[in-house]
């Protein structure tokens, strides 16, 4: 007698279906953020994009939306704004208490957001008095507490303010809740380990908000342990965003580098930078695998490969 296979569970229709799936992205409505909340909508997704204004993020809604609803699989999910700055813990709580009344639960929240400020110019000669020039004189305390605040304060209180509602989505019986395990998922950078402060654009702030956030993953995975609340974390390299690349971002939000465009530090596999297609199927794998937990995933095109890192 032959043995019966149903491989259905296994396509890839059935693994990435997110239709009944809730999100939040802070950030989502630009850059690496954009890529995933746009990608999660174009899979069945209800998201919700956090920003620093509302007429920015209605725009992209617009746009996203009309989009989902010409897909040709019918199953494209909706996306709603919210105006907020994540890095204050009384926002994070409000917009909290603003996704429970409309949505029962959380299945997944990304803590995206991120900003760059306090870039130095390398010194011109070896030198003590070059170094303070560069390093410490022409940067601001402010820029410090800025670029930590929203990169890395900013997802801790966002975690522990949505925690109620990624615990509603464990605990409830309905059917889609049975498919998927909720979860946060941060995004760090290659910067997070870095060796060479040319790929992080010359930005210590950057590069210390982002080291701290690749520790939290790996703690926070172990604290909500009891409550069986994944954290897991991307670490992009160079994506064309705004913040890697001012000015060329069209009106849906993205950002395309001229084939010239150089760095100044080496990508070896596609050098204008990974994309939409990169980083939305990473942060499909992480909301499908139920097997990763306080794991970082670096996505880098293999630029710390050439770079010295502790990764």
């Amino acid at each position: 007698m032959s043995t019966q296979v149903d491989l259905n569970e296994q396509s890839a229709t059935n693994l990435f279906d997110l239709r009944g799936v809730v999100a939040v992205v802070t950030g989502g409505g630009s850059g690496i953020g954009l890529m995933i909340s746009s990608t999660l909508v174009a899979n069945g997704a209800t998201v919700y994009i956090i920003g620093p204004k509302q007429a920015d993020l209605d725009r992209i809604r617009g746009i996203y939306n009309d989009a989902s609803t010409k897909l040709k699989s019918g199953c494209g999910g909706k996306m709603y704004g919210l105006e907020g700055d994540i890095s204050s813990k009384t926002e994070a709580k409000r917009l909290a208490e603003e996704v429970a009344k409309v949505q029962p639960y959380v299945t997944v929240l990304f803590n995206n957001a991120g900003i760059q400020a306090g870039q130095f110019t390398p010194p011109s000669q070896a030198s003590a008095a070059a170094y303070v020039s560069a390093f410490f004189d022409k940067i601001e305390p402010q820029d410090f507490n800025n670029v930590l605040n929203t990169n890395a304060v900013g997802a801790y209180w966002m975690t522990f303010a949505f925690l109620p509602l990624l615990e509603k989505w464990k605990n409830s019986e309905e059917q889609v809740t049975k498919k998927f395990v909720p979860q946060v998922i941060m995004t760090s950078s290659m910067n997070g380990w870095t060796k060479d402060s040319a790929t992080s654009g010359l930005s210590y702030p950057y590069m210390f908000s982002k080291s701290a956030i690749g520790h939290a993953t790996s703690s926070l995975a172990h604290e909500l342990l009891p409550l069986g609340i994944r954290v897991n974390g991307i670490a992009p390299g160079l994506f064309p965003t705004e913040m890697s690349l001012p000015g060329y971002s069209n009106e849906a939000g993205v950002t395309v580098a001229p084939p010239d465009k150089t760095w100044g530090f080496e990508i070896p596999t596609v050098k204008t930078g990974g994309t939409k297609r990169d980083v939305g199927a990473l942060a499909l794998c992480l909301i499908t695998n139920w097997f990763i937990n306080g794991e970082t995933v670096l996505i880098d095109g293999g630029t710390l490969l050439k770079h010295p890192s502790s990764y």
